[in-house]
């Protein structure tokens, strides 16, 4: 784990933004609790997805599924028959490890060193570095270039086959030994299924066999014609949901990349068939717009296109994020054509169609999906707002302050309002008044613990992007000081333009704008 990443989970612990579930019983591995600030910025990434993608969109519309569905749903979707991981063990370590992360995690540590030459040269050559072309050029980076195609491609290769016996020669090939014990001594890789079961009531066995659902998109499939007909929507039209799910991972890791329950924001978009690829360009579009609206850099964002697509789909695309441990998914983009409405028309039975007035016929819609991990998302945000910066204390002298950069949008608290003093009633008196002014129209603090520049540096920490100081000028003329998070820049405003500035900057729309 990197220091950068380190002091992440560390900051997430000790400023209440999430905590390890069952700490008192030492833990429950890869599953999280978020605290009072986590919860915040949850909802807030939640609202912003929400307001997004069905509040923006007349032609989208939400709902929530349950958790527990008819388990023929999972045997139609391919769930129960296709929903594995590639399992493998180090025989010396007695560690379990998921094969495809194994050789990714190979090529992962080449393409690292490949970087560190291209950092060397660009630092060498300055502003007439031609990255790309070095990258052609140099002899060793060609060779680990080939290395790294060599391992992702038979990889890619042999999971498209389910060849399991090819999976392992190839670990044994490129001589991967186990990160716990360095041991190479590795069992058979064999598939497992990552669904949790449980049982219905009382009734044990297959009969009374229920799964806790490993995705909210079927949820949405098996309503298609409840919504449609409801909310009377003709084609194209998505239906979207945030919800939980759970899959039992092999291995979790990377804080709350990778957890056992999670949370998911998807909108299954039901389009005319032949129209997918049209509209699966147009989501890929919009997606990327709102996470750049939102504060993500461009650097920090990439395509990464499917090779191994998945059993229901004709094109994929994921939008990766720098996390601390390098680009990883956040949000997927799939057109999925029409396989899960048909697959749950045949088991079912029942016609699951949408007639299209303009053609005068019926046909089952094809689907293009946005999928989202909220936790990744979480994650994503604190990534890259989590900064050290030396700035001037209230000496003139300078200092290092931590400071969550959050957009005003997400932070979790709002506006923080602050005596300049704690001891002088009239003035904690003058103070509390402001607070209650304010705290209806945002998630606003009250805080009179401590000398004020460790009030400022509280709320820098878990990124209040604005604070309100009542001092003892304001019990004469009602004007309030108020901070800015980011530039420090300090005004004199009376309370009423205070929060107006408040209001304004945490307007949503202008995201949307």
């Amino acid at each position: 784990m990197s220091e950068q990443f380190k002091k992440l989970v560390a900051h997430c612990k000790e400023y209440g933004f999430v905590f390890q579930s069952s700490e008192v019983y030492d833990g429950l591995s890869a599953v999280y609790d978020y605290g009072p600030y986590g919860v915040e910025l949850k909802n807030n990434i939640k609202e912003y997805w929400w307001k997004a993608m069905v509040h923006n969109h007349e032609n989208i519309v939400g709902i929530d599924s349950a958790i527990f569905m008819h388990p023929k749903t999972w045997k139609a979707s391919g769930h129960v028959d296709a929903f594995n991981d590639p399992l493998v063990d180090n025989k010396d370590s007695k560690k379990r490890y998921r094969a495809d992360q194994l050789i990714e995690g190979y090529a992962e540590k080449i393409e690292a060193k490949i970087q560190k030459d291209v950092d060397k040269a660009k630092k060498k050559f300055g502003d007439d570095f031609d990255e790309a072309q070095f990258r052609s050029t140099n002899g060793r980076i060609i060779d680990r270039q080939k290395k790294i195609d060599h391992a992702i491609n038979t990889m890619n290769e042999y999971l498209g086959a389910e060849n399991m016996e090819g999976l392992k020669a190839l670990i044994e090939e490129l001589e991967i030994a186990c990160p716990e014990s360095g041991s190479r001594n590795w069992t058979d890789v064999r598939q497992f299924n990552l669904m949790f079961s449980t049982q219905l009531g009382n009734v044990a066995g297959e009969e009374g066999k229920l799964y806790l659902r490993p995705e909210t998109a079927q949820g949405i499939f098996v309503n298609f014609l409840n919504v449609q007909k409801t909310s009377r929507q003709k084609l194209p039209f998505g239906i979207a949901q945030i919800g939980k799910a759970f899959r039992n991972e092999i291995v979790a890791r990377q804080f709350i990349f990778r957890m056992r329950e999670f949370e998911q924001m998807e909108m299954q978009f039901f389009v005319r068939p032949g129209t997918q690829k049209e509209w699966f360009e147009k989501w890929k579009e919009a997606r990327l717009a709102w996470h750049k609206a939102i504060g993500s850099p461009a650097e920090k964002l990439k395509w990464h296109e499917h090779e191994n697509l998945a059993h229901y789909a004709d094109a994929a695309v994921d939008i990766e994020f720098q996390f601390p441990f390098g680009f990883r998914e956040l949000e997927g983009i799939h057109s999925r054509t029409n396989f899960d409405l048909t697959s749950h028309q045949e088991l079912s039975g029942r016609k699951i169609q949408y007639f299209d007035p303009e053609l005068n016929e019926n046909y089952v819609p094809y689907v293009v999906e946005t999928s989202i991990g909220l936790d990744r998302m979480f994650l994503a945000m604190m990534t890259n707002s989590l900064r050290e910066e030396t700035v001037p204390d209230a000496s003139g002298k300078e200092s290092t302050r931590v400071v969550l950069k959050l957009h005003p949008v997400l932070a979790p608290v709002k506006c923080a309002v602050l005596p300049l003093v704690k001891n002088k009633p009239e003035l904690t008196a003058k103070a509390k008044e402001v607070f209650n002014s304010v705290k209806f129209a945002f998630n606003c603090q009250y805080d009179e613990k401590d000398a004020i520049g460790r009030r400022y540096r509280r709320q820098d920490a878990i990124g209040t992007p604005y604070c309100i100081t009542v001092d003892f000028e304001s019990l004469e003329d009602n004007m309030v000081t108020i901070r800015d998070r980011d530039s420090l820049k300090q005004e004199r405003v009376s309370v009423e333009e205070a929060k107006a500035m408040v209001m304004k900057g945490i307007d949503m729309s202008v995201l949307f704008a």
